[in-house]
């Protein structure tokens, strides 16, 4: 019992940072996956350095996309994309009272 109880505080600080941190980043890279294998023609998307745009064309061969902005087209790879800044921008605007 006394070896167990040595080791204790090591296998709780491992647990707490399996739920708060480990578990976490490993769904978000789940869903940033799906989300990037979701894309399509016509999504307006921002690209994680602040770029708008929408999806031109989808190229699955070299995984990238062609995204056309107010400057023209542009080819991003598709992790480039932000997934939490994309779907604030496809929600609709709370309508004002």
């Amino acid at each position: 019992m006394g070896d167990i109880g040595q080791f204790l505080p090591m296998i709780l600080i491992f647990v707490v940072a399996y739920f708060f941190m480990i578990r976490p980043q490993m769904k978000r890279q789940k869903d940033e996956k799906k989300f990037s294998a979701e894309l399509k023609r016509g999504d307006r998307i921002i690209t994680k350095s602040g770029l708008h745009g929408k999806v031109m064309d989808i190229n699955d061969k070299d995984n990238s996309c062609v995204i056309e902005t107010m400057a023209g087209k542009l080819k991003f790879d598709r992790s480039a994309i932000s997934m939490e800044m994309s779907k604030k921008l496809a929600t609709p605007a709370p309508a004002k009272k």
